[in-house]
Parts: C-alpha cells; structure tokens; sequence
C-alpha cells in the first residue's frame, strides 16, 4: 500500500526526525567531552561542528538538482544510509580534528541527500494547490529531531561515553528508509539543460530573496546550536556549578521550541504577509541575541534562561514561512534546481556561522569569559540581519519590476 495525503506527510515528518537525530550530535558532545580530549580550540571547535555543512553544501547543488530528473526518493534513500552510516563511523574511527572534520563532513554529504530531495519527495507526491502548510510541517520537524539529538546523544556520551552518541543516533535514519519503501514512485519530466544551471534561479526575484534570508536565518540558527551547550556549561560554571538545568535540558528544550515556533510563524506569514512577517522576526531575533551578549557578565540565571528561550523562538519563526516561500515562488520545472541555491545557501552560512562564532569567542577571551561570548552572540545578531536587508532587496526589485 503507498502512502499517500496525510499518512505520506506523517511519514516524511518521522523519517524526517529520524535523519535529524545525528545532526547537532558533534556540538552536543564536544563542549564536555571532545574539546577537552582534544585540546581544541573554540575556533577549532566550531570548525569541526561546521564539517558537516561543509559536506552538505558541497554536495547539495548536485543532489537536489539531480530530483528535476529522477525521482527524488531514490536520493533521499541513498542519502538517508550515507548519513547513518558515517555517523556510526564518527563513533568508531574520529580521533582527532582532521579525522572528525572528514568524517562529519561525509555524514553532512548523506544529509545532502536526505532533507531537500526528501522535501522534494514530498511535494511531488502532493496534489495541486497550496502546499504551504505540509511543506512548514515538514520543515518544523527539523526542531524535533535537533532536540532528540541534543537529548540522546548528551545523555549517551554522559553514561557510556561519547562513541555511544554516535552509534545511538545512527540509528535515526532507518525510519527514513522505511518511509522511502512506502511511496509510490513518480517520473519527472526529462530534461535536456545542464544539470548544474542556476541561472533561471538568480532571474527568479521573489524566490532568490528568500533563499538569501535563508542563508541569514541559518548563519544564526546553526551559530546558536553550535554552541547553546557550551554558552548554558558557561552560565553554570560561573553561578557555581548550577544554573537551575542542566545544558541537556536547555539545548533540547530550545531545540524543541523551534516547532510551534516555525508553525506560527509560516501562519503569521499567511495572515499578515510573508516579507513583513518574516523582517519581524529576524529583527526581533537580532535583539534578543545582543541582549544575551550583554547580560552574559552578571545577569541572573532565570533571566539568561528566558532570554535565550525567546531567542530560540524567534530564530525559527521565519523558517517555514522562508522555505514555503522559496517553494510557491519557484518556477515548476526548476523546482529542484530551486531547492538547490536554498539549501547551498543555508548550509553554507550554517557553516560560516557555527565556525565565526567559535572564533569570536576566541577573539573576544574565551568560552570562561563574558567578553567571548557577547562577542559570539553580537556576531550572531549581525548574521541575522543580513535577512531583513535581503529581503527589502528582493521586494524593492519586485515593485520596480511590477
């Protein structure tokens, strides 16, 4: 039986949280586990989490254009066994910053081949009309998976030792690879232009804007998740070993407010448009990440707390409404292509973000300092930013156009 309407979107949802439970498992494990071991710095540090977008934007322009010519879920199967399996090895064989950095970098390779031709996938199979709302489902799963993964792969290194974050979270996959073995398959039209040409893409105002504020949404996001573990061990070593939970605790719940967080966000897009929605949001972010910077030094462990939760919410509240809009906005037959630049733009400044984080901390004194860490997060609300002006690009070219 194929899986089809909502039993397919719930089946994408799962499998979609599955082959997110290896995602953050490098930055969960290294603040208390890998940087010590290693002797790594926070620039290191941050390079070695980086690998992995690294390894995914290099691969993806070709992966998720391929899905504009053979069906997306033979990808998303392949790519959903590259991601399990190399995050198995990262657990067996990883052992110093080169090794790792190779290693992960393969495991963000198979992820290239699982997210955006598994969305790909799933927007094939839906009926005409407005797939806005499955398309945010299926990207607001993305915080589940990154709060499991913060979740297992803490509570695995902590009890049987950091291998066993790997080897627990390499598992995640398989649901993918069941979901893939329950679609129909679908047949593109065939194509007889260059695999690699995204030059429709760059002509395509409206949906080159967001894909350029999602390259802003996710500096930030990824800077955040690389280094939320590192920032909340900071804020309880300086109250004296406790800061009311446990960095498991914070990371996941954090995480996890990314979901209601994108769904209401893709709704006020909906409701009071897209472009003013969304400058809102990455404006409102931008604010709370210097507020964090500022109060690091002495502000009271609930106060840090909350600001750092509503500074997960409002990060996330414009990724539905930034991918659904790529969506609706892409030409139909470069739909693939489309996805593309979205997700080589994303993960690319998921990459630079992650990294220039760590080296702002270096820079600004440390991971035990608060000037290391209001210059990362001044760094992340500047990151941020770029969002709003991409977009105000985007809209004015489109009013001059129109």
């Amino acid at each position: 039986m194929q899986l089809r309407g909502r039993a397919l979107v719930t089946a994408m949802c799962i499998g979609q949280v599955g082959n997110l439970l290896p995602h953050v498992a490098v930055p969960a494990v290294m603040a208390t586990h890998l940087i010590p071991q290693w002797g790594l710095s926070a620039g290191e540090a941050g390079l070695m989490a980086s690998s992995f977008a690294i390894g995914y934007m290099l691969a993806v322009p070709f992966l998720t254009t391929l899905t504009d010519r053979i069906d997306a879920r033979l990808i998303l199967l392949i790519g959903s066994a590259v991601s399990g399996l190399a995050t198995f090895s990262f657990g067996l064989f990883a052992s110093s910053l080169l090794s790792a950095m190779a290693i992960w970098a393969v495991a963000g390779i198979g992820f290239a081949g699982a997210y955006m031709p598994g969305l790909k996938a799933l927007v094939d199979r839906l009926p005409p009309g407005d797939s806005s709302r499955s398309v945010t489902m299926y990207t607001a799963t993305f915080s589940i998976g990154v709060g499991l993964s913060f979740l297992i792969a803490q509570l695995a290194a902590d009890r049987f030792g950091w291998p066993a974050a790997f080897y627990l979270t390499a598992l995640g996959p398989l649901a993918m690879i069941a979901a893939c073995l329950g679609m129909g398959g679908v047949k593109p039209q065939p194509s007889a232009r260059p695999l690699l040409s995204f030059k429709p893409v760059f002509a395509n105002r409206p949906a080159l804007g967001f894909i350029l504020g999602y390259g802003a949404h996710c500096f930030e996001l990824y800077a955040l998740r690389t280094w939320i573990v590192a920032f909340w061990t900071y804020v309880a070593v300086r109250n004296g070993g406790s800061a009311m939970l446990d960095p498991i605790v914070v990371s996941s719940i954090a995480a996890v407010l990314a979901m209601p967080a994108s769904i209401v966000g893709n709704e006020a897009a909906l409701r009071f448009g897209r472009h003013r929605a969304i400058i809102a949001f990455m404006c409102v972010a931008a604010g709370l990440a210097v507020l964090i910077g500022l109060s690091a030094a002495a502000a009271a462990p609930i106060v840090l707390l909350l600001l750092l939760f509503a500074y997960s919410i409002a990060i996330p509240a414009d990724s539905g409404a930034l991918t659904s809009g790529m969506t609706l906005n892409a030409h139909p037959d470069y739909r693939g292509t489309t996805m593309a630049l979205h997700s080589t733009v994303g993960f690319g400044m998921s990459a630079v973000g992650g990294w220039i984080a760590g080296v702002a901390l270096d820079a600004g004194g440390g991971m035990d300092t608060p000037g290391g860490w209001l210059l990362a997060f001044l760094v992340m609300a500047a990151g941020g930013l770029l969002g709003p002006a991409a977009l105000w690009w985007s809209g004015r070219r489109r009013n001059e156009a129109g």
